[in-house]
């Protein structure tokens, strides 16, 4: 079954937005303003230890989200990167399509629109780019775009930044929740802990105050950390509000997802967000996710449960969890 592509639809002489793609009134940004005035918490990584620890642990408690910045990336590679996606989202459609997903066999691998399998779902207005980052091992360049021929070149570099990253975030939180630096990392899987890139493409839209780039939801991942191009779009929910993210050149976007939720026991909370669309302009955002892998056990870590504060969740493998989530099955 052929899948009509947002971005054909956005590119074609569209007027109004098609019936699919228009939420429910509750949903739609024209009936949901985001609040005035409040920031998101924004974290340079070049202060002393203690104070990165201690505003993290802070802002991952209170928000589940934060912008970092100082982080080591250099801008030129985030630019490379940002410029290999640009690339292959202009690539012709019939090449853009070999790399085709089909995710009702469960698989998001690959060149995709929409990440539900139930037909009666409203359709998000978005195109995506999704494969496996790290370890090598899993990472199965198949699924990686061949066409720009610098992808895999620049991809495999952000890569190892994103690791080194990671690392660096999961020492200060683990810090953060007055557990050794290492705790979280050997929880989530060690060494085999997975980077998975989405590259959301979300085009110019007829009605963007009827429609959503990506609905409200909480990443299943234990981190996130996303670079969006300059269109802005991102909001997170906040005391019963939404809060418009600014965005601010080369910091990265810091969302705590349910796995560290699970893990500190509800002190790091998964943040609620959702991606707006724009009327004139194409917004993208390049998100890594950080998953354990499939088999690795996730539950409140021990040394955070106790008498006063007993487990909050249930233990599971992150494959029952993500399984569940997909299905939209109760938790």
């Amino acid at each position: 079954m052929e899948v009509k592509r947002v971005q054909t639809l956005a590119f074609g002489e569209l007027k109004e937005l098609p019936a699919q793609f228009v939420r429910p009134a509750n949903e739609r940004p024209e009936n949901t303003n985001a609040v005035e005035g409040l920031t998101v918490p924004v974290i340079s990584l070049s202060q002393p230890h203690d104070v990165v620890v201690k505003q993290m642990a802070k802002a991952c408690s209170d928000w589940g989200f934060c912008l970092i910045t100082d982080h080591g990336i250099s801008p030129t590679l985030i630019q490379r990167l940002q410029e290999v996606g640009q690339e292959f989202f202009a690539l012709p459609q019939q090449e853009k399509e070999a790399y085709a997903n089909d995710p009702s066999t469960g698989s998001f691998e690959g060149y995709g629109t929409k990440m539900t399998k139930n037909l009666e779902e409203k359709i998000e207005w978005i195109d995506y780019y999704f494969h496996i980052m790290a370890p090598p091992s899993k990472a199965n360049y198949d699924f990686w775009p061949k066409n720009p021929p610098s992808y895999r070149e620049v991809t495999e570099e952000y890569t190892m930044e994103m690791l080194r990253v990671t690392d660096k975030v999961l020492e200060v939180l683990s810090e953060g929740l007055g557990l050794e630096g290492n705790v979280l990392k050997s929880k989530l899987g060690g060494e085999n802990i997975e980077l998975e890139m989405k590259i959301n493409m979300y085009p110019p839209c007829p009605q963007p105050q009827l429609a959503l780039g990506v609905e409200s939801h909480t990443d299943m991942s234990a981190l996130t950390l996303l670079v969006p191009n300059d269109v802005p779009g991102l909001q997170v929910w906040k005391d019963n509000n939404w809060v418009a993210v600014d965005y601010l050149q080369n910091a990265l976007f810091v969302h705590v997802g349910d796995q560290l939720e699970v893990l500190s026991n509800g002190k790091y909370k998964s943040v609620l967000h959702r991606s707006l669309v724009n009327k004139e302009r194409t917004r993208m955002s390049w998100a890594v996710f950080v998953v354990p892998p499939h088999e690795t056990v996730i539950g409140p870590i021990t040394q955070l449960v106790n008498e006063q504060n007993p487990p909050k969740f249930s233990t599971k493998t992150f494959a029952e969890f993500r399984y569940r989530k997909f299905n939209k099955l109760p938790q």
